[in-house]
């Protein structure tokens, strides 16, 4: 069994997160800058077997979609074209940039720390992921 990884994508950064090789526990991997993206995701699987690709789905407040998913259906064409064994799945990744920064609040992050923005994409991946996970399971 592979590696479920997650995928917060945003025009500058993008945070990443995976499973174990059982599918039980998401975590984060990092933040990488979005230019680099494609060429992290293809290094990453030379070493882990990945199974599915989970990305977040924008979402405004009355269900329609956010104005950066016109951004994201074009990396999600450029994946398919260039990972093209994987699947993709979506997920609605409303409020996981609030839970993600409130995540940091309750573990006790100095307000420094909680300015870190890669840091905030990476959590918000991860929130991302255990959605995926508590939904099918």
């Amino acid at each position: 069994m592979g590696r479920i990884l997650a995928i917060d994508y945003g025009t500058k950064r993008t945070g990443l997160a995976v499973t174990d090789e059982m599918q039980i526990i998401a975590f984060g991997l990092t933040t990488v800058n979005t230019k680099d993206l494609m060429v992290f995701l293809k290094d990453y699987m030379l070493s882990e077997k990945v199974d599915k690709f989970v990305v977040g789905e924008p979402k405004q407040m009355d269900n329609t979609a956010s104005e950066s998913e016109i951004y994201i259906q074009k990396f999600l064409e450029k994946l398919e074209k260039e990972i093209p064994n994987v699947p993709i799945e979506r997920v609605d990744e409303r409020f996981t940039s609030k839970m993600a920064f409130q995540t940091m609040i309750d573990s006790g992050l100095k307000k420094k720390q909680r300015q870190n923005k890669a840091l905030i994409d990476e959590i918000s991946a991860t929130l991302i992921l255990q959605n995926y996970l508590a939904s099918n399971s």
